[in-house]
């Protein structure tokens, strides 16, 4: 069995807070050329952009150093380059740094924001964003918010110890409290602990609830509640996708500026930034696993609906 080699450094800096693509060349197959290569495996590139990147330069070996348009395929090399991303809409919110050591960041993320690069958001995401505002290019996520939730996120700085701190929300180490304003239903016992099997197929926007064993559990408690809304305290144990909203949902009482739950709208235009769903994640709890430092972060964000309706409901 062939041994894995382990990449070498990227020979490109980061641009924008966003790390160069990195390519290893497949053993097997018939490419003649690197480039022949490139052109077959980004099918979704347009036309001519990757002859453009190689007679630019633009595209680099592990030494730095342009790769030729004619560089003979050489199976296990690695190449590395930067896509052009799309225009971005910026999010005309900042991200809030609430702690930060040699060790972590803890940030308090806007509503609209990505935690991480995916898909579409790249440049606008929290990840990017601090990794330019703090000159820290090795920050990583531990663990990540729905783009629509607001909230604490924990970010490592040092790639070595990104492991630790990532077992411990897989070991349910991290006490995660939740804030959200949804209906007040004066019917509904509370508080409780919900517990249900939700799944999230690939492709379809929406999880849904599942006859089966659970696997996901959160307790949900009334803070206040007044002129038809109630704000609840939400804790979960687990970290199913879109949990929270499908938990409040199947009680009758849907987030508010929820376009999932109870059905899903069209979807919100880019640089729509009213309404944001009304979900936070407010605070984080846990034994550093470097340190040994008890952490307890409470963010300072509020949610509009509850401190101005009328505000959050017009969008303004």
């Amino acid at each position: 069995m062939r041994r894995r080699t382990p990449p070498p450094p990227a020979p490109l800096p980061q641009r924008d807070g966003v790390d160069p693509v990195r390519v290893r060349l497949p053993y097997g197959g018939t490419w003649a050329t690197v480039r022949e290569h490139l052109v077959e495996r980004l099918t979704g590139a347009a036309p001519g952009m990757v002859a453009s990147m190689f007679d630019a330069g633009l595209i680099v070996g592990a030494d730095g150093r342009s790769v030729a348009p004619d560089a003979p395929y050489e199976p296990g090399m690695f190449v590395w380059f930067h896509r052009e991303l799309p225009a971005e809409v910026t999010v005309p919110f900042p991200v809030e740094v609430v702690y930060q050591d040699a060790h972590i960041v803890v940030a308090d993320k806007p509503h609209f924001l990505a935690t991480t690069p995916r898909g579409t958001h790249v440049t606008q995401t929290a990840l990017a964003r601090l990794r330019h505002e703090l000159g820290i290019p090795a920050l990583s996520a531990a663990h990540r918010l729905d783009r629509l939730t607001a909230g604490l996120v924990l970010f490592i700085v040092r790639p070595q110890e990104r492991g630790a701190y990532q077992t411990l929300f897989r070991d349910r180490r991290v006490r995660k409290e939740y804030e959200a304003i949804a209906p007040y239903d004066p019917t509904l016992v509370l508080p409780r602990t919900v517990r249900s099997r939700i799944v999230k197929e690939r492709g379809v926007q929406a999880a849904r609830e599942v006859e089966g064993e659970p696997n996901a559990e959160t307790y949900v408690e009334l803070a206040g509640h007044r002129g038809g809304l109630g704000r609840y305290r939400l804790v979960p144990a687990t970290g199913q996708t879109h949990q929270l909203r499908v938990h409040l949902n199947a009680l009758g009482v849907p987030i508010l500026g929820d376009p999932l739950y109870p059905e899903v709208t069209g979807p919100v235009p880019a640089g729509d930034f009213r309404r944001p769903l009304q979900l936070l994640a407010r605070r984080l709890e846990f034994t550093d696993p470097v340190t040994g430092t008890e952490h307890a972060f409470t963010g300072t964000r509020t949610l509009q609906a509850w401190t101005s309706y009328d505000t959050w409901a017009c969008g303004s």
